[in-house]
């Protein structure tokens, strides 16, 4: 547990640096950053080498945060967390308060309310939502544990954490749904 203390406190203060991180998810491993700093958001867009037109995932630690980033949350929205016992990823309308470069082009943002003990106590001690994407260069094949992420992402990383890198929690990415404000939903990833 001690580690994990370490490991947190390590990510919080580079992330406040506007860096980036490695790190274990709920899914698979990610590259985060600070979800409300453009110019963290800008590096992990160049390390994944991905076009900003492409908007990424926010982790958050609390449903109850939830208003202070997306705007008019349909009721749905609140039966879905209830309701799915697996990662989900939800697509809210009317984004707010995040870095301009996190946000697609339809002013929409994909949050997760992650479960994971390490996620939600690195986000709750950041007091922000971070960024996470899969480890990997886009259009190469996402890696399902620590030793599949290429040198590419781990050389420059500004931090790698050392917890957990031998364990897969869930081997595959979050499903994903986007929501309408007049509650209709779409289902994007199962």
């Amino acid at each position: 547990m001690n580690s994990m203390i370490q490991e947190i406190n390590a990510c919080v203060e580079v992330l406040k640096a506007g860096g980036t991180i490695l790190n274990p998810t709920d899914t698979l491993w990610g590259i985060g950053c600070d979800a409300t700093n453009d110019r963290a958001v800008g590096k992990i867009y160049l390390l994944k080498k991905r076009m900003e037109t492409k908007s990424l995932i926010v982790l958050l630690d609390d449903p109850d945060k939830l208003h202070h980033y997306a705007g008019n949350i349909p009721e749905i929205a609140w039966d879905l967390m209830k309701s799915v016992d697996t990662p989900l990823t939800i697509i809210y309308p009317n984004a707010r308060n995040l870095a301009k470069n996190v946000v697609a082009e339809d002013n929409s943002i994909a949050i997760r309310i992650v479960r994971d003990v390490f996620c939600k106590q690195l986000i709750a001690l950041f007091g922000k939502p971070i960024v996470s994407t899969s480890a990997n260069v886009s259009g190469e094949k996402t890696p399902l544990s620590f030793k599949d992420i290429s040198a590419d992402i781990t050389r420059n990383v500004d931090y790698i954490v050392k917890y957990q890198q031998n364990y897969s929690p869930a081997l595959r990415p979050s499903r994903i749904i986007k929501l309408k404000e007049n509650g209709e939903f779409k289902i994007i990833r199962k």
